[in-house]
């Protein structure tokens, strides 16, 4: 019975100590980065989650120029829009996730093996932005390719860049303004 109220009192005094940390940094709020101290937790909960079968998976799908090419062109077209074209998550919508969506380029994904890519592209990351993006029916060959092209991030050259801003969702303010931008120049060359 004894030990039974020690451990009441330390869960009571750990719940004190987050309450009084999150109402000294400004309360709940998606707007402040994260802490050093909530960086290092989130990647020792993610890494102890992350089961050590999906770390030590190898990529099924050998890297080739077309591979790259069909993971930048799905990149573009699903994960920009948090991680932006080039990977370093300084985009709108990354930026206002708590936790930020992270710098691809850096080693912090870097680093991690293929398996551990693969696992958070299919399952996602509970209280994060990040869904899961795995599907009944589907292989995860696209997600096999999304891990080559992420390795390429830090290599980006200026014309797959260019290429990405082509592939992007387009709203509908962006595509009344290309349309008349194409009626101006043809009313030019009339």
């Amino acid at each position: 019975m004894r030990s039974l109220a020690w451990i009441l009192a330390i869960v009571l005094l750990c719940l004190a100590g987050a309450l009084f940390y999150v109402r000294a940094t400004g309360g709940l709020t998606a707007k402040r980065p994260s802490s050093n101290m909530e960086t290092w937790f989130a990647r020792i909960v993610r890494s102890i989650t992350t089961p050590s079968a999906a770390k030590q998976k190898q990529n099924p799908v050998p890297a080739s120029e077309q591979v790259i090419a069909e993971g930048l062109a799905h990149w573009a077209d699903h994960c920009s829009s948090c991680h932006a074209n080039n990977g370093s998550g300084a985009i709108s919508m990354g930026q206002g996730m708590h936790p930020r969506a992270p710098d691809m380029r850096l080693p912090a994904t870097q680093n991690r093996t293929d398996g551990e890519l693969f696992f958070v592209i299919e399952n996602g990351i509970p209280w994060t932005g990040m869904p899961a993006w795995s599907h009944p029916g589907k292989d995860g060959t696209d997600s096999w390719k999304l891990v080559h092209f992420i390795r390429h991030l830090p290599n980006l050259t200026f014309e797959e860049r260019r290429e990405m801003e082509r592939l992007n969702p387009k709203g509908p303010d962006q595509i009344e303004e290309e349309r008349q931008q194409q009626e101006f120049l043809q009313g030019e060359s009339q």
